[in-house]
């Protein structure tokens, strides 16, 4: 049968939620989302679903989606960023949809970061899975290499005595989100491929229902300003995800970081909500996150890629003859 392209809808979350999960189990990903939280997706700031997103269907199944994200500022790097997402249910592989997918998602980023970073270089990014996954040889057919590798991490409450409340900390609360955000966007500026957060876009990520802000800590300094901050997040039950961990330049040197993360898995243990926490961290991040990791008691569950390719700004069109 020949699959049928539309966009991503509301209708779409809960056969696009049991997609992630066919996903997950087979490429080995542990990515799994509900359906409240893709519906989320669909509004955040900055993507268009219309226009953004991809849905392949066989009959009333879903078989294959696709998301676009490209950035609102330049990244560290000065480049304009898009990231490329999505999946083929594994029974759909080799029928070329993969590859189609691909396609309508880099003619449209490249449409799109033109338009929001004229003349910059261009950077098309995507997650390519654990080693030898099918979405990683699909990626080096297309030209894209290996860019960076991430480790995905896990601490085990029930086998760990939790590390003290370190008393330099308070928990996150909605009216630390700009100070939090400012604080993030300093921390990263140097980071490998990072874009500045906007205010909408944070506001999008506080505001989502997987972030869990009793769980999440920040260190301010006697003005109040945010020096370290880590956020967490739950999507699946009694796993409390550390989304963000980071300290401002200024600040860094005296143990902050280490700080606001001990006080999440303390308390997530003493909460009695969790089994484990999970984090992922850049093996090349300059700032020994990786080594911090280890200390405080998180030990590796797997590795995966990111690929990319970079590619030089597309040319202006020029007018038409007269």
């Amino acid at each position: 049968m020949t699959p049928r392209w539309s966009r991503l809808t509301d209708a779409d979350t809960p056969a696009w939620a049991e997609l992630t999960e066919v996903l997950a189990r087979h490429d080995g990903t542990d990515e799994v989302y509900g359906a409240d939280d893709l519906r989320e997706e669909l509004r955040e700031h900055g993507f268009d679903p219309a226009q953004d997103s991809w849905a392949v269907h066989d009959g009333d199944a879903l078989v294959a989606y696709g998301q676009l994200r490209t950035s609102t500022a330049p990244t560290a790097e000065g480049w304009g960023r898009a990231t490329l997402g999505g999946g083929v249910h594994p029974r759909w592989r080799g029928r070329g949809v993969g590859t189609e997918l691909l396609r309508r998602m880099e003619t449209r980023a490249r449409t799109l970061l033109a338009a929001r970073h004229p003349g910059r270089t261009l950077q098309l990014r995507a997650d390519g899975g654990p080693a030898g996954s099918d979405t990683s040889a699909l990626l080096s057919r297309h030209g894209y290499r290996p860019a960076r590798w991430f480790v995905d991490m896990q601490l085990d409450l029930r086998t760990q005595t939790p590390p003290p409340v370190d008393d330099r900390t308070e928990v996150f609360t909605p009216h630390l989100a700009e100070a939090t955000r400012l604080a993030h966007n300093d921390a990263f500026a140097t980071h490998w491929g990072s874009t500045a957060q906007s205010p909408e876009q944070w506001r999008d990520f506080v505001a989502a229902r997987s972030t869990r802000a009793d769980d999440s800590f920040v260190v301010r300094d006697h003005d109040g300003t945010v020096l370290a901050y880590a956020l967490t997040a739950e999507w699946v039950d009694r796993e409390l995800y550390v989304s963000l961990v980071g300290t401002r330049q200024g600040a860094r040197g005296q143990g902050l970081a280490r700080a606001v993360l001990t006080s999440v898995v303390g308390a997530a243990a003493r909460s009695g909500r969790y089994d484990v926490v999970d984090l992922g961290v850049d093996s090349e991040n300059p700032g020994g996150a990786h080594q911090l990791y280890t200390s405080v008691g998180f030990a590796p569950v797997r590795t995966t890629a990111v690929f990319a390719k970079v590619e030089p700004p597309p040319s202006p069109v020029s007018p038409p003859d007269r």
